[in-house]
């Protein structure tokens, strides 16, 4: 009688498993959560509209609130601080820092989200929301620095108009003020509102149980800056004033109360 086969037979239950692919299986997972989370905002916003409304008033004021002190750092110190730097060279480290500042906002709250006895999640999510935004208005204001297109007036009217960039996810042309808002005022407020809710959309399955937690966090937060940094950029170069060309600008105003931006670097 003839032996039996020296090599293992095809589908045999010792045979090697096929092999894992981790990053595309959390990619759909995270993708299935944030689907899930879109769905139970709606319908959150939907039975609580009127308390919906009031937190998201309630961020928008606070966010309007801090904007004046973010502290902002003129092309002269930019260019002292990163010597030998081109405007898109410039530009890139300062978004690269911004995104690294973003991340940890997200990591963080990510973190917390998977504690055995999660914080207070609406407190947590509003530190996330202040946080990514103080960062990213950072940002805005000084790449309208490096493009040499700083918007005319004082800290408060400068910080108005960088809102109304944040919040509508645009450059903004300094040769056509009425294209922007430079009064905090009821239009500015309704469409902070609209931007601040898609974060909370985009944020909420950060902060759910069960979720992957704080790499998600900060890898959403990551892309989402980088992403509004490339609109805001795209929007500049249009209107790009070079360097050689720049009339002398006073140096920019001190905030009266710095607010401490410890998520991102002072220097290269």
């Amino acid at each position: 009688m003839a032996g039996a086969p020296l090599e293992p037979r095809a589908g045999r239950e010792d045979s090697p498993a096929p092999a894992q692919h981790p990053a595309p299986v959390a990619r759909r997972r995270a993708a299935v959560v944030r689907d899930k989370a879109r769905d139970l905002t709606r319908e959150g916003a939907r039975k609580g509209g009127s308390r919906a409304r009031a937190g998201l008033a309630y961020l928008a004021d606070r966010i309007i609130e801090i904007a004046p002190r973010i502290p902002v750092r003129d092309l002269t110190t930019l260019r002292g601080q990163f010597p030998g730097l081109g405007p898109e060279e410039l530009a890139d480290k300062l978004v690269a820092g911004a995104a690294a500042g973003t991340s940890t906002v997200g990591a963080g709250i990510g973190a917390a989200a998977m504690l055995p006895v999660p914080p207070a999640m609406p407190t947590e999510l509003a530190a996330e929301i202040t946080g990514v935004a103080a960062i990213e208005l950072k940002l805005i204001a000084e790449l309208h620095e490096v493009y040499g297109v700083r918007p005319p007036g004082n800290l408060r009217t400068r910080s108005a108009a960088y809102l109304s960039s944040w919040s509508g996810e645009r450059g903004i042309d300094v040769l056509k003020p009425s294209t922007y808002d430079t009064a905090m005022g009821g239009q500015m407020k309704r469409r902070m509102r609209q931007q601040i809710m898609k974060r909370v959309v985009r944020d909420l399955p950060n902060l759910m149980p069960f979720m992957v937690g704080a790499a998600v966090g900060a890898v959403m937060n990551r892309r989402d800056t980088k992403r509004l940094a490339a609109r805001i950029r795209a929007d500049l170069r249009k209107i790009q004033v070079p360097w050689d060309e720049l009339p002398e600008l006073p140096p920019l105003e001190e905030p009266a109360q710095p607010l401490r931006l410890r998520e991102l670097p002072d220097g290269p």
